[in-house]
């Protein structure tokens, strides 16, 4: 298999991107595509060990900032987003994977590889942990301004997803707003809610953002402004806590002798919530498999993004997604009728 990694993305480019492609190549058996300015990703490759891995550096001339806006993704025609996402569209490739600008990365996948029939927009799926296993989050970031049938049609990828990829069975499916009661929210999530309220789905109301992590919704449905919001202060509250406990455990003698009793289960909670544990979001509705990483991505995530890939591709997740959607969607419409 070859994934398509865009070594000019996140905060810290080829210097992470580079040994999480070679690691991810060692673990995973995969050949990984090293898109970007050859001469900066061969200055890392040259570092480390590569061997027992398959990596091949795809010269792009260009990269994209992660401010950088419209006029860019189009002007710049050589891009390492650009290309990588031709290599998947020409088959030269099974997977792209950049932490790189992620409405670039949107605009582009959707441009080149096209959304899926049934889909007006692609979304930025996660799946995050909650005290009783994961919960999908969709949208996470692809798109700011939403109507209510393009949430309906968010539940609806999340919902095949959880089903054919998880294995979960009939996924709970709750809309992000702000009270649980059917009156509350904007007008954009009351028309929603109409919509999943009369849809086959297993609708189960209106959600918190205090229920992301409470395991009440295996999927939460919003707009890509809120629950990117949502994402971002889940992040803060994380590590605003540890780096508070940290702080408090190393005041006294007795706290610190606390902080090395605890030290490993606090790692295997660390562990759990970590970003760079969970690789990316998986962009649904594509025609093609891409994942968008974190912008402060470590190797380790890299790695794991890489990961991801391979496991949609192997699970060929977006041709179920295009099967599924036409019978729901079809469902959903003699529903409304």
């Amino acid at each position: 298999m070859k994934v398509a990694v865009d070594a000019m993305g996140g905060d810290f480019g080829p210097k992470v991107t580079v040994e999480g492609a070679l690691k991810a190549s060692r673990e995973y058996k995969i050949e990984a595509l090293l898109v970007g300015l050859e001469d900066l990703i061969k200055k890392e490759y040259d570092k480390l060990d590569h061997s027992k891995s398959k990596v091949t550096i795809i010269n792009a001339a260009e990269s994209i900032g992660m401010g950088e806006g419209l006029l860019s993704f189009r002007r710049k025609k050589r891009s390492s987003i650009r290309i990588g996402a031709e290599l998947v569209k020409k088959g030269e490739a099974e997977a792209f994977v950049s932490t790189g600008n992620t409405a670039a990365v949107v605009y582009l996948s959707k441009k080149i590889l096209g959304a899926l029939k049934g889909v007006e927009k692609p979304a930025l799926s996660l799946l995050v942990p909650n005290l009783r296993g994961l919960t999908l989050l969709i949208d996470v970031g692809a798109n700011v301004n939403c109507r209510p049938h393009h949430l309906e049609q968010f539940g609806v990828m999340g919902h095949i997803f959880m089903e054919s990829v998880l294995g979960l069975k009939n996924p709970r499916i709750g809309l992000m707003s702000i009270g649980e009661e059917d009156s509350k929210g904007n007008e954009l999530t009351k028309e929603a809610f109409e919509r999943f309220q009369a849809s086959p789905l297993n609708f189960i109301g209106n959600v918190e953002g205090k229920d992301i992590y409470s395991g009440k919704a295996d999927i939460i449905v919003s707009d890509g402004f809120t629950g990117n919001v949502a994402l971002k202060v889940s992040e803060g509250v994380v590590e605003t806590f540890f780096y508070m406990a940290r702080t408090e455990l190393m005041k006294n003698f007795f706290s610190k002798i606390g902080l090395f009793l605890m030290k490993r289960n606090l790692r295997k909670i660390y562990k759990r919530i970590d970003y760079a544990e969970y690789g990316g979001a998986q962009l649904l509705g594509i025609n093609g498999v891409c994942i968008i990483g974190h912008g402060r991505s470590n190797a380790n995530a890299v790695k794991n993004a890489v990961g991801l890939a391979r496991d949609f591709v192997q699970n060929k997740v977006q041709e179920k997604i295009q099967n599924g959607i036409a019978n729901i969607s079809y469902a959903i419409g003699k529903a409304e009728g």
